[in-house]
């Protein structure tokens, strides 16, 4: 009888977990690829925020990826600000042969013994601050892009008028089985981002890719309420300005506008990089995107669980294999299409195996994003 009960709620997890795939990959189709119909205005000046911490061999690829955009060099400014650097970061900047890169310095701003839990965030706001471009876009130190970036993120933003943008990241250069599978998770996330946001059920987006008005980061108070949290400058930020825009929040569907970054080398750099993102989970105002969040939590511990009792009651065997064919069922059907547009189909081989390292730590990772600590960037964080 217990187990009759057991099986029902997994299986009403399932069931949303099922219709939560199948509604992405409705919001995913839905999602129209961006064709450029206009040439860019030649009125709109941007400035390209890059936070940077110890980042002085990552930062030459992306500095001459920005300087063979096509986008005007003379209406694309480049701000780099060093997030107290032990590293040559700062020397890097300042011997750049471009007159559009800026050297900002979070020192110049802080005292190196001021505790603050998200430096990131402080380094950005003074960046904004400072920043000529009426169009705000921040990027990674550890990304680069192709050549049409910009340009095509601009004329998305003067075709549609976005007030904030979410475009898409990938990663590159996955030599391994491990960050082929970085590179699924990473991968899935990226077209949850699109659906919801053609669905408009919820609001996603990573830092490494996303545009804003910098008129908008000010009426809705910048960071200011979120400032405590240690992720989120990008997500949580979003949330504000759609509660003022509802309508003003696109995503741009165009490879050209593509950026790629590396996965984690290790298991230990990967897991403390998934407890920060999985950190903000609760801090969510938007709480469709709370709810969505724990479906997928609670069905990846109900099979987790399932195969722990499985190893003792193999009964268990027959309903996990039957929960897991369901799973890896809709997943494909959501991925397929996502996969086609990254460019990464043969990368969905791995979908199966990769299970067994998905399960264990979207639950471990869940977890300790709520009640644990990570490092990041040479910090612990809260």
């Amino acid at each position: 009888m217990a187990m009759n009960i057991l099986l029902v709620i997994i299986g009403l997890l399932g069931a949303g977990y099922g219709l939560l795939l199948l509604w992405y990959g409705l919001g995913w189709k839905r999602l129209p690829v961006f064709s450029p119909a206009a040439p860019v205005s030649g009125r709109t000046r941007v400035t390209v925020i890059i936070p940077a911490r110890d980042e002085a061999q990552n930062l030459p690829p992306l500095l001459e990826a920005l300087q063979r955009q096509t986008y005007p060099a003379e209406l694309l400014e480049i701000i780099v600000i060093d997030d107290f650097s032990a590293d040559n970061t700062e020397q890097v900047v300042r011997d750049f042969p471009a007159a559009n890169v800026r050297l900002l310095r979070l020192s110049d701003h802080l005292d190196r013994e001021q505790r603050l839990n998200s430096f990131k965030k402080k380094a950005i706001e003074i960046a904004v601050g400072q920043a000529t471009g009426a169009l705000i876009v921040t990027t990674d130190a550890d990304c680069v892009m192709g050549p049409q970036w910009m340009e095509t993120l601009v004329q998305y933003y003067e075709t549609h008028g976005r007030k904030f943008i979410a475009a898409p990241v990938s990663f590159y250069q996955e030599r391994n089985f491990f960050k082929i599978l970085q590179s699924l998770d990473f991968m899935n996330m990226q077209g949850i981002t699109g659906a919801v946001t053609q669905l408009k059920i919820g609001t996603m987006c990573n830092g490494a890719n996303l545009a804003y008005e910098k008129a908008v980061f000010y009426e809705v108070g910048g960071f200011s309420g979120i400032d405590n949290i240690a992720s989120g400058d990008d997500m949580l930020l979003m949330y504000k300005v759609y509660r003022r825009y509802p309508d003003g929040i696109g995503y741009l569907k165009n490879e050209a506008a593509i950026v790629r970054t590396l996965p984690v080398d290790t298991l230990k750099a990967f897991m403390h990089q998934r407890i920060r993102w999985s950190s903000k989970a609760d801090k969510y105002d938007d709480k469709r995107l709370t709810w969505m969040l724990a479906v997928v939590y609670l069905w990846n511990a109900a099979l987790l669980l399932m195969g722990i009792a499985a190893v003792f009651f193999p009964l268990w065997w027959y309903w996990l294999l039957i929960f897991l064919l369901f799973k890896i069922t809709v997943e494909l059907y959501f991925m397929v299409p996502v996969a086609r547009f990254f460019g990464k189909t043969t990368f969905l081989l791995w979908v199966i195996p990769g299970q067994l390292f998905h399960i264990p730590y979207i639950v471990i990772a869940g977890w300790l994003g709520k009640f644990g600590t990570y490092q990041w960037k040479g910090r612990t964080v809260n």
